[in-house]
C-alpha cells in the first residue's frame, strides 16, 4: 500500500482480564497501522463491529476493506454498510491469520505492552487503559516500518496530498 485510505482491515480479538474476558474490534490503516477506532463488547455479535466500523468511516474511506471471513464481517449489516459507502470488500481466505498481519501485530503489541502487565479488572477500567494505549500507539510510538514514524504522522502526511 502506497498511501493512506488505500485499504483498511479489521480483526476481533480477546482481551484477558483478572475476572473473565471481553472482545475488542479495530479499524485500521494498511499503510501507515493507524488505528481509527476499536470498541470492546461482552458478546462477540455484530453490533459493536459496525459502531466501530461507522466511527471510522466518519473519518475517511477507504477504497478496499479487508477482514477474516468472520460471521461479523460477513453479516448483511456489515457487508450493506461498506457497499453503501461504495468500499471494495476483501476477505482473507479461511485459516490464514498471516493475510491480515498488520492488525495481528497490533493485537501483539497491545497485549504485551498492555494488557498483560496492567491485568485490567473491570470492562470500564480496561476501556480507560486501551484509549490511551491507543492513543499513544497512533500518536507518539515509533514503528521500524515506518521509518520510526507514529502512524498519525503517515496518515496525516497521506491526507495532505
Amino acid at each position: 500500500m502506497t498511501k493512506p485510505n488505500q485499504a483498511w482491515c479489521s480483526d476481533i480479538t480477546y482481551i484477558p482480564m483478572k475476572h473473565g474476558f471481553v472482545y475488542l474490534v479495530a479499524m485500521m490503516d494498511w499503510h501507515g497501522r493507524f488505528i481509527f477506532s476499536w470498541e470492546l463488547s461482552n458478546t462477540i455479535d455484530v453490533d459493536f463491529c459496525i459502531a466501530a466500523l461507522d466511527t471510522a468511516l466518519a473519518m475517511g474511506r477507504p477504497e478496499i476493506f479487508n477482514t477474516d471471513q468472520g460471521s461479523q464481517f460477513t453479516s448483511h449489516s456489515f457487508v450493506n454498510l461498506l457497499q453503501a459507502h461504495e468500499v471494495k470488500i476483501s476477505m482473507d481466505g479461511k485459516e490464514r491469520a498471516m493475510d491480515n498481519i498488520f492488525i495481528e501485530r497490533v493485537w501483539r503489541s497491545l497485549k504485551y505492552e498492555d494488557v498483560y502487565p496492567h491485568r485490567y479488572e473491570t470492562p470500564v477500567e480496561l476501556y480507560h487503559g486501551l484509549d490511551e494505549y491507543f492513543r499513544w500507539y497512533n500518536t507518539e510510538r515509533p514503528h521500524a516500518g515506518l521509518d520510526n514514524r507514529t502512524p498519525y504522522a503517515i496518515f496525516s502526511m497521506g491526507q495532505e496530498k
